[in-house]
């Protein structure tokens, strides 16, 4: 079982309008990552901020066809979540 210390820390998000980012750095207590090309589920633009006083991790990975991704869990040593298919995707991604 992954512990929380295990999972990979968001190291840059460029979403500026997510209500989680601040100064390009995630607070989200933990992310998801899915869809059909690896969106950041956890985007939410909202008209404050907020999140905790933490870096947010990867919680979840639904793309079981990514090579850092071993039972649903991202393996990666960091994520990077910017703009790609959509205005909040994992670019960290990479197809097996």
């Amino acid at each position: 079982m992954t512990q929380m210390l295990d999972m990979p820390q968001v190291q840059d998000c460029s979403v500026d309008s997510c209500s989680y980012n601040a100064e390009h750095t995630c607070h989200a207590g933990a992310i998801t990552v899915g869809g059909d090309h690896a969106h950041c589920g956890t985007f939410v633009e909202i008209s404050f901020r907020a999140g905790l006083d933490r870096t947010g991790v990867v919680g979840a990975c639904h793309r079981s066809d990514c090579v850092h991704n071993e039972a649903l869990e991202c393996r990666a040593s960091a994520v990077q979540v910017g703009s790609g298919a959509d205005a909040a995707d994992c670019l960290t991604y990479k197809p097996s």
